[in-house]
């Protein structure tokens, strides 16, 4: 066989086993393939990893309202974890941690995970959006778990659409409220004129045709 003839024998060998790979680990449901998404932030410390990360903001760009964060936190250990915390690093805002269900701590069950963000699910909210740096940015941030401490990474921020759209803030802007409570307001003296003068002139009428009768 000549030196040309095996040197390709052995890069189509080499590129079998590539492939083989990469077909090992994108089957099954726990595929490393599946967990991770491109681009999006991560991190992990001891059985606590941070996958999918991202400020998620109001739709449209000039909106007031709320952002939140996004993620899955997985808990490889053998005990639970909480989350106390999620820090804007650089910045005053604060983020509201809200359990899936009820009013108790977000935590992270044993050989579990937790999503924040979605509906149904735990959420992270920034009350005021605008703490958060600018979409196409990203911003620093700080997971803080009972056990395992602080987690440091750096997240996206995007808008809520397309993708994010089913992930962002649930609360409206504050632009699309204003002209339902315009509206409210505009029928309130409209119902008042109309229901007055009938009032009065029926009782005049009714008066009138007493002070007839003794006559």
């Amino acid at each position: 066989m000549s030196r040309s003839l095996r040197h390709g024998a052995l890069a189509a060998t080499a590129i079998a086993f590539s492939l083989a790979a990469l077909t090992a680990c994108g089957a099954g449901k726990d595929a490393q393939t599946l967990e991770v998404r491109p681009d999006n932030a991560a991190t992990s410390s001891g059985d606590i990893k941070i996958q999918n990360v991202n400020v998620i903001t109001q739709p449209e760009r000039d909106a007031k309202g709320p952002a939140v964060v996004s993620a899955t936190v997985f808990n490889t250990g053998t005990k639970a974890e909480t989350l106390d915390s999620i820090t804007l690093t650089g910045s005053s805002g604060s983020v509201a941690l809200h359990a899936a269900k009820g009013s108790g701590p977000v935590v992270v069950p044993a050989g579990g995970r937790v999503v924040l963000g979605g509906k149904g699910n735990a959420s992270a909210v920034i009350e005021n959006g605008d703490e958060a740096t600018k979409n196409g940015n990203v911003q620093p941030l700080v997971f803080k778990f009972s056990r395992t401490g602080e987690l440091s990474l750096g997240a996206s921020v995007v808008p809520a659409s397309s993708y994010f759209k089913e992930f962002g803030p649930s609360a409206l802007p504050e632009a699309s409220k204003t002209p339902s409570s315009s509206a409210s307001a505009s029928e309130t003296p409209s119902g008042s004129a109309s229901e007055t003068p009938s009032g009065s002139a029926s009782e005049t009428t009714g008066s009138a045709s007493e002070s007839e009768q003794p006559g």
